[in-house]
């Protein structure tokens, strides 16, 4: 009697749509697909708008990973929608829209997994999802998938923001009158000052505290929890959280060395090589100024910080896209 082959693991990914969170989201699914897992990515019809006009000339019928199939990774592509319009400017409408990713969007996601199961029943297993989403656990265990969240940063955050509930227990978040004092409780985490905690923490109370807060409260029923980071560089902190559940070191994923990652399209904007006036410049002689993909300020602030920049004399390099309010 022949053998039965098992069929290959697949997985469905599927990022914030930031692009803090999606260089090292694609940069995974390379990585997994290397080990002979079949990936379905997903991208919102939005971002690969955005991602068409960046760096292929509009043709918003372009698979942004046919590159990585060809070199032999089974990943597949596809897009889904959010209830806004295209033109919709989700930037400049964060708060409305980031309510909408915490509360609503999981409807949008269901009505995905439910379909792609449907058209390949008994072949999907794993969904590996944000850790900053609030439903995961949900849409996996009605769908009896692995539930895999991804933390896409390092693990000293992941584990402030994972014992938030124990924050809030002893008064710190959120945090009154502006006082100072020194959280020495978080396993895992040496003594931190509140002053130096992240603001959504602190803050407690915001539409982006009260999602985050239900994101890392879910992030505790996943099967396992990806770390973007380095065992060797944060032992304790990954050890620590590894006697609640299993966690994985896996990073840096954002330098995951692969000719195929460099056919991905990733950048939200147009992307310049730098290497040459880098390389020009002296050793540890450049300032890189980094303020994210999300940063809306004022031309004031700006134009303070521009000033500042040039007052320093020192080379520098600005990674970020700023909206300004007038």
């Amino acid at each position: 009697m022949s053998e039965i082959k098992p069929s290959k693991l697949h997985a469905i990914m599927i990022s914030l749509p930031y692009q803090g969170h999606i260089n090292p989201f694609v940069n995974l699914a390379l990585k997994i697909a290397s080990k002979g897992f079949t990936i379905t990515f997903v991208h919102l019809e939005f971002i690969h708008l955005r991602l068409s006009k960046a760096h292929h000339n509009n043709h918003t019928d372009v698979d942004l990973f046919s590159e990585a199939r060809k070199s032999g990774l089974d990943i597949r592509y596809t897009t889904i929608g959010d209830d806004f319009p295209l033109e919709f400017d989700r930037d400049l409408n964060f708060p409305e829209y980031w309510n909408y990713l915490f509360h609503k969007f999981s409807v949008r996601v269901d009505e995905f997994v439910a379909k792609t199961i449907q058209s390949h029943p008994g072949s999907v297993h794993f969904l590996v999802t944000d850790t900053v989403y609030a439903w995961p656990a949900k849409i996996a265990d009605k769908y009896k998938l692995v539930n895999a969240v991804f933390w896409t940063e390092p693990a000293f955050i992941f584990a402030l923001a994972y014992h938030w509930d124990v924050i809030r227990e002893k008064g710190h978040s959120p945090l009154k009158d502006n006082m100072e004092v020194e959280i020495d409780y978080v396993p895992g985490v040496e003594s931190i000052s509140t002053k130096d905690l992240m603001s959504y923490i602190t803050d407690g109370e915001s539409i982006v505290a009260e999602g985050l807060f239900a994101a890392f409260m879910d992030a505790k029923k996943a099967d396992f929890i990806l770390l973007n980071t380095v065992q060797e560089l944060e032992p304790n902190t990954v050890s620590a959280l590894n006697k609640y559940q299993p966690n994985y070191a896996i990073g840096p994923v954002n330098f995951f060395k692969n000719p195929t990652a460099n056919t991905v399209s990733k950048s939200f904007w147009p992307e310049s090589d730098c290497a040459d006036w880098l390389c020009s410049k002296p050793a540890r002689s450049v300032l890189y100024v980094s303020f994210g993909s999300l940063v809306q300020t004022s031309k004031q602030i700006i134009e303070e910080i521009a000033y500042g920049l040039l007052l320093s004399e020192v080379n520098f390099y600005v990674g970020c896209s700023i909206k300004h309010r007038r």
